[in-house]
């Protein structure tokens, strides 16, 4: 009876908290992709989560791409979108930025995102930037670069990581994992590396049911598909197959040391929402740099060994390269 009254207070507090407390304000950069209005309609509509109660989307500054046809010409339609939802709609970051408390970076362009996220650090504003965190390993390595400067956390990541059949087999509740095999759409686009536009969904799923730890990377590419091998430090085996002709599903197949289990797929934006919150709430990153610069390094480590007809490369060659070049890059932009 004692315990069940503590536990009754308890809840009752709880909930005060969370009424008394002021609501954490999040601002989006970039109306060019689905998942803000997505988003928004998640964290805003009037059946959102308990959870989700103290966090509201206020404001939003449409660009977003200016080059990528398939990006800007929906701009006009999610913003019209995001307004229902009480959004503000704003003209500028830096006008987004002293309405907010969070970010979330949504631009579409890899490309945008170092000079954007630029201006978020300087704000001191905890940032969640949608895939891909940059256009290439280059660009990815100087966003945590700079992030580290300002001392701003900062993390990114697929909503396919979040998938919960790949958390039991991160988890391994499905036994030892041995090897795995990822597939995923991987339709390019020119200004992005190949994967970086949209093969990183099934990049991430192969780290996130894998683990860190590859070491070199060979690939083999036709005009519809591509196909990655990956050798783990630890004497295992991973593969992932863009798809660009045909229906490309995500997904793929596991092997355990207790027999094969089918790898998860795309189950919607909640389950990476969930996650994003917690790290708006804490500031801890749940996805670690090494592991987001692993899975860059590998792509870019792909796209060498498709140039030299297969060749295997060296993951540790490819990141010290691009280490280099963020460095110049960063100067160059003087950030």
């Amino acid at each position: 009876m004692y315990k069940r009254l503590i536990f009754s207070l308890t809840a009752v507090l709880l909930a005060l908290q969370l009424i008394t407390a002021d609501p954490v304000r999040i601002g989006i950069i970039g109306l060019d992709t689905s998942h803000a209005p997505a988003f928004t309609k998640i964290i805003n509509g009037d059946d959102k989560k308990p959870e989700y109660q103290n966090f509201r989307i206020v404001a939003a500054y449409p660009y977003g791409s200016k080059t990528i046809k398939s990006s800007y010409e929906r701009i006009p339609r999610f913003t019209e979108e995001v307004k229902k939802y009480g959004v503000e709609i704003v003209s500028s970051i830096d006008e987004l930025l002293k309405k907010v408390d969070c970010v979330l970076l949504e631009t579409n362009d890899g490309n945008l995102h170092l000079e954007q996220a630029a201006q978020v650090f300087k704000a001191g504003k905890k940032v969640f930037i949608d895939k891909p965190i940059g256009a290439d390993l280059v660009q990815a390595i100087a966003i945590f670069e700079l992030a580290k400067q300002y001392n701003i956390p900062v993390f990114s990541s697929s909503a396919l990581r979040y998938s919960p059949q790949n958390q039991k087999i991160n988890k391994g509740e499905f036994g030892k994992i041995i090897g795995v095999d990822c597939s995923s759409p991987s339709p390019g686009e020119p200004s992005h590396p190949d994967f970086a536009w949209y093969g990183i969904h099934g990049v991430e799923t192969l780290f996130t049911t894998m683990g860190t730890g590859c070491v070199s990377v060979s690939r083999m590419s036709s005009e519809g598909t591509d196909v990655v091998t990956g050798l783990w430090n630890d004497g295992r085996i991973g593969t992932f197959r863009g798809i660009r002709v045909g229906k490309g599903l995500y997904g793929g197949r596991a092997y355990t040391d207790k027999g094969e289990v089918v790898v998860g797929g795309y189950e919607g934006f909640g389950y990476l929402l969930d996650h994003v919150m917690q790290f708006f709430s804490t500031g801890v990153a749940p996805v670690s740099e090494k592991e987001t610069l692993e899975i860059f390094t590998f792509m870019a480590a792909s796209n060498i060994s498709k140039a030299n007809k297969g060749k295997i490369v060296s993951m540790e060659d490819t990141y010290q390269k691009a280490q280099k070049s963020a460095k110049k890059l960063l100067k160059k932009l003087k950030l």
